[in-house]
Order: structure tokens, then C-alpha cells, then sequence
């Protein structure tokens, strides 16, 4: 392990992989929102330096994945009764069998583009990284059949999003990261009306169950 962002990277893909393990929807929002206070430590350790972006990236980022979003999350649990336990279509064993084989074919398909690592400023990790939390992020949409865990997963998706963004930081625009975490800001204030609605009319958000509906 070279430098700090080399663990900051590696506890990204644990927590996926943990996310990605277990059932209990609070403590799958811990882990996420775990997962982006360590994210917004993660752009001062790029290895160009400090500069004002960085650190307001750096801010942004803390407050918003760390803090906001998750407290909106528990926030729509409450309104909207959301269950404590959630099990993936897949079940739980080859949920975790699955993970790790992206995890295994992210770090393969890094190994490829060549032309693309070692990235300027950052670890050797980055883009491996970034393709597992994508790819996690994905799977986890697909087999969960509670709309807050699908909400979980598009906040590991973007996360993977983000872990790329920030090798490109001291090249992109400030703007780039602060439309992708306003976009995230409104889809969960949108998925968290749409849950308490559901709930509301339905009496629980499972998506599963909504193929059940008939005119």
C-alpha cells in the first residue's frame, strides 16, 4: 500500500462488497454514508497538490454524502415505513459470489486500458475502483426489490462516478461534480416523495409487488 488514497480506494471496495452482503437497510445506509465521508477525504490525497476546488470538493462532498443524503434516507424511512430487512432477488450467497466477480472482472478490464492508467494525479487503484463500485452500484439496483435500497445503490453508482472525477479533478471544472451531486440531490428527494406516496396508497415499497397491481 503506497499512500493514503491506496487505503481510502480499497475500504471503498470493502464497504461495496459489504453493502452488497447484507440485509439491514439502516446499516446498509451507514455503510454508504461511510462510504462517502471517506469519498470526501479522498481528493486531498490526489497527489497535485491542494487548491481551493479541491478542498470545496473535498467540503461538498463530506456534507452532502456523508450527512445529507443519509439523513434524508432515514428520514424516508420513517415517513414512509420502510422495512427493516430487505433480501436481494439473488439471495444473499450468490449476491456476494456475484460481487466479487465484478470486482475481479473491474480490476481485468483496468489492467487493459492502458492508455488510461497509471492516471496523472491518484492511485494506481483508481479506475479499477471506480468500474467496481459502477458495477456494484448496477447490480445492487437490479436485485433489490426495495425502492430504498435501489435509491442505496444509485448513490454506490454515482460513488464510482465520483471516484474516476476525482483523478480528473485538477483538470475538470468544479461544475462537473457539483451537477453530478445536485442530480443525486434531487433523485433522492424525488425517490424519497415517490416512496412516501407508495406507501401511503400501497401500504409498502416493495417494486416486486407492484407487478401484482391490475386496472
Amino acid at each position: 500500500m503506497s499512500s493514503p488514497s491506496d487505503l481510502i480506494l480499497i475500504l471503498v471496495i470493502l464497504i461495496n462488497l459489504a453493502v452488497l452482503g447484507i440485509g439491514d437497510v439502516r446499516l446498509c445506509v451507514h455503510f454508504i454514508a461511510v462510504q462517502g465521508v471517506i469519498l470526501g477525504i479522498l481528493p486531498l490525497f490526489t497527489g497535485g497538490g491542494l487548491d481551493m476546488n479541491l478542498l470545496l470538493i473535498a467540503a461538498g462532498t463530506f456534507l452532502m454524502k456523508g450527512l445529507i443524503f443519509p439523513w434524508l434516507l432515514f428520514r424516508s424511512m420513517k415517513t414512509a415505513n420502510v422495512p427493516s430487512e430487505s433480501v436481494p432477488m439473488l439471495g444473499f450467497t450468490l449476491s456476494k459470489v456475484i460481487a466479487v466477480l465484478l470486482v475481479v472482472a473491474s480490476f481485468w478490464l483496468a489492467s487493459k486500458f492502458k492508455l488510461l492508467t497509471p492516471i496523472e494525479h491518484g492511485s494506481d487503484l483508481t479506475l479499477p475502483v471506480a468500474l467496481a463500485t459502477l458495477l456494484c452500484g448496477m447490480f445492487f439496483i437490479i436485485t433489490q426489490s426495495l425502492a430504498l435500497m435501489q435509491v442505496l445503490g444509485y448513490l454506490m453508482l454515482e460513488n464510482g462516478v465520483f471516484v474516476f472525477g476525482v483523478a480528473m479533478a485538477h483538470e475538470e471544472p468544479l461544475l462537473v461534480e457539483m451537477g453530478i451531486l445536485l442530480d443525486v440531490f434531487v433523485a433522492i428527494l424525488v425517490m424519497g416523495v415517490a416512496m412516501f406516496h407508495i406507501s401511503r396508497e400501497f401500504d409498502h415499497i416493495d417494486v416486486q409487488r407492484m407487478t401484482e397491481l391490475r386496472d
